[in-house]
C-alpha cells in the first residue's frame, strides 16, 4: 500500500513537474513567438482597447492621438494634421498593422517600456496609465513650410541639425492620409489602402529615406571628397581643360556639360559651375575607383542609415569597375568600366541616393566632417509630462577630415556666392551648397532637379542642412536644380534659420 502510494504521489510530481516547465515554455520562451503570429490577434485587441500614448511635434502640435470611439474596438487613431507628418508617423491599424514612428515606438507608445512601467508603479496608488508621449525633432511650421514650398510637384525634403541629427522636416508629395489606413472599419481601411497602392506614385512609400535616385551633380560634393582625400586632387591642382565634353578612356560616348557649356579650371571653378567634364574625369583618371568607393562609403553610400524609422533604404555606389589595364602612355590606368566610373562622378550611372543620405552629405561637411545618426525621436514622456527617456544623439560616419570639411565648406560657399547656387544666398548666415540636374535617361529627355545645402554663422558649424528633389522635370537644359529644388530649399533653410537661430 504504501509502495503505491508512493508511486502516485512520484507519477502526481511529475505531471506538477512537466507541467510547471511547460507553463514556462509558453510564458517564457514561447511567448514573442505567440504574441508575433498573425492569427494571435489577443495581443491587438487588448491594445486597441487601452488608451495609447501621443504624439507630438517639436513645436508642441498634436500629431498623433488615440480617441475613444464607444465599439467593440473601443479606441481608434486619429492624425489631426492629417497628411502632414504621414512620412514620420506612419498609420497605426487593427488589420493593416504599423509603419513609421507608431512602429518604432509602438512599446513606448503602448506603455510596456520597463522605464515607463517603472514610472507607473512610482504613482501606484494613482489613476495614471503607463503609455508614453513621443515627442518628435521634426517641427509643424517646417514641415508646413516644406510641404508649400514644394507645392504639387512630385518630390521630397529632408532638413536636420547637423550638430545633432536631429530630423527637423521630412516631407514627401504625394503621400496619403493615415486617418484612412488607420480606421477601425477594417473594410473602409483596406479599400483606402487598396485606392493608395494602385496610384501609380506609391503614395504610402516615404520617399524621403526609402526611395532611391539619380543624385546628378549633388555627388559632385562626394567625388571631390575623393579626389581631396587621396591627395591626387588640391584647391590649385590639376587645372582640368576648358571643354564642352569630355570622354573617357575606352569609349567613344561624350559626357556633355549642363546645356553645352564650355568649363575647366581648378576644384572651386568647376565645383561652383558643376562642370561634368571635369568632375569625370577626376573620378576617371585623376582620383580612380578605390577612392571614390572609399568615399562615398564614408559618407553613409552602401549602408541603410540607422534613422529610428521602419526599414530605410541604403544608397548605392558601385564598388567593382572589372579588371584594370595600363597604359604605355603612362596615363591613368583604363579600367573595364572606366566610362561607368566617369558617370559615377556626376551621380549617374549605378549611383543612386534618397534624399535623406543627400541631406547627411551636406551635413557632413556643414559638420566638420562628422555626419550625426539621424534620428526623429527627441525624448518619450510618461503621461503626468515627466521625461523618461532622451534620445542620446552619437555620430555615424566620419565622411572626412576636419581640414577637407573646411576645404569643402570653403567650395560649396563658394556656389552660393558666385556659382549654380546663388538663389541660397541668405544674408548674415554663412550658407554652401550644391545643385543638381540628374538625367533619366529617356525619350523625351527628363530630369531630376536637386539642391543641397548647409547653412550656420560664420566659422561656426551648421545649423541646418537641407536636401530637396523635384520629380521628373521636362527636358534637361531649362529646369534646374537651381530654379526648381532651389527655391523649395532656400524657403525651408530661411524658416529653420528663423526658428532655431
Amino acid at each position: 500500500m504504501k509502495r503505491q502510494i508512493k508511486a502516485l504521489g512520484l507519477v502526481i510530481l511529475l505531471c506538477y513537474l512537466a507541467l510547471f516547465l511547460k507553463l514556462n515554455q509558453v510564458q517564457v520562451l514561447e511567448a514573442q513567438s505567440l504574441s508575433d503570429r498573425p492569427d494571435n490577434t489577443r495581443q491587438l485587441q487588448r491594445d486597441f482597447n487601452q488608451p495609447r500614448g501621443d504624439i507630438v511635434s517639436a513645436d508642441q502640435q498634436l500629431v498623433a492621438t488615440s480617441v475613444d470611439v464607444h465599439a467593440p474596438l473601443r479606441y481608434q487613431r486619429r492624425y489631426p494634421t492629417r497628411d502632414l507628418f504621414s512620412a514620420v508617423t506612419g498609420y497605426y491599424s487593427f488589420t493593416l498593422g504599423s509603419d513609421g514612428v507608431e512602429r518604432s515606438y509602438n512599446e513606448e507608445l503602448a506603455g510596456r517600456t520597463a522605464s515607463l512601467r517603472l514610472h507607473r508603479l512610482s504613482g501606484f496608488f494613482s489613476d495614471s496609465s503607463s503609455e508614453g508621449n513621443v515627442v518628435l525633432t521634426v517641427r509643424q511650421d517646417l514641415q508646413q513650410t516644406a510641404k508649400d514650398a514644394l507645392g504639387d510637384r512630385p518630390g521630397s525634403v529632408v532638413a536636420l541639425d547637423p550638430r545633432t541629427g536631429a530630423i527637423l522636416a521630412m516631407w514627401s508629395n504625394p503621400t496619403f492620409d493615415p486617418n484612412a489606413v488607420s480606421n477601425n472599419d477594417t473594410k473602409a481601411a483596406k479599400a483606402a489602402k487598396d485606392l493608395y497602392e494602385q496610384a501609380a506614385a506609391n503614395p504610402m512609400l516615404p520617399k524621403a529615406y526609402r526611395e532611391r535616385y539619380f543624385p546628378g551633380s549633388t555627388f559632385k560634393v562626394v567625388t571631390a571628397t575623393a579626389g581631396l582625400t587621396s591627395g591626387k586632387v588640391t584647391t590649385t591642382t590639376p587645372e582640368f581643360p576648358v571643354v564642352t565634353s569630355y570622354t573617357p578612356p575606352g569609349t567613344s560616348h561624350a559626357i556633355s556639360n549642363f546645356d553645352g557649356m564650355a568649363c575647366g579650371g581648378t576644384l572651386f571653378t568647376v565645383l561652383a559651375r558643376s562642370c561634368n567634364s571635369s568632375f569625370a574625369q577626376m573620378a576617371a583618371e585623376v582620383t580612380g575607383p578605390d577612392p571614390m568607393v572609399a568615399a562615398a562609403e564614408a559618407a553613409g553610400f552602401n549602408q541603410a542609415p540607422p534613422i529610428d524609422l521602419p526599414r530605410p533604404a541604403a544608397s548605392a555606389y558601385p564598388t567593382d569597375f572589372g579588371k584594370v589595364t595600363q597604359r604605355p602612355d603612362g596615363k591613368a590606368p583604363v579600367y573595364e568600366s572606366t566610362a561607368m566610373l566617369a558617370l559615377t562622378g556626376i551621380g549617374q550611372g549605378d549611383v543612386r541616393s534618397t534624399p535623406l543620405q543627400m541631406a547627411l552629405v551636406a551635413a557632413g561637411v556643414g559638420n566638420r566632417g562628422e555626419i550625426m545618426t539621424p534620428h526623429v525621436m527627441a525624448e518619450i514622456k510618461a503621461r503626468d509630462g515627466e521625461v523618461v527617456q532622451r534620445y542620446r544623439t552619437s555620430p555615424w560616419k566620419e565622411s572626412m577630415t576636419p581640414e577637407i570639411a573646411a576645404t569643402l565648406r570653403e567650395g560649396m560657399i563658394g556656389v552660393v556666392t558666385g556659382g549654380t547656387a546663388q538663389i541660397m544666398q541668405t544674408p548674415g548666415w554663412e550658407v554652401g551648397a550644391k545643385t543638381g540636374t540628374a538625367q533619366l535617361g529617356v525619350k523625351p529627355p527628363r530630369s531630376h532637379g536637386w539642391m543641397i545645402a548647409f547653412a550656420g554663422p560664420p566659422g561656426e558649424p551648421a545649423h541646418v542642412a537641407v536636401a530637396v528633389i523635384v520629380q521628373d522635370l521636362p527636358g534637361v537644359g531649362d529646369e534646374t536644380g537651381g530654379t526648381t529644388a532651389g527655391p523649395v530649399a532656400k524657403a525651408v533653410l530661411d524658416k529653420a534659420l528663423a526658428v532655431l537661430g
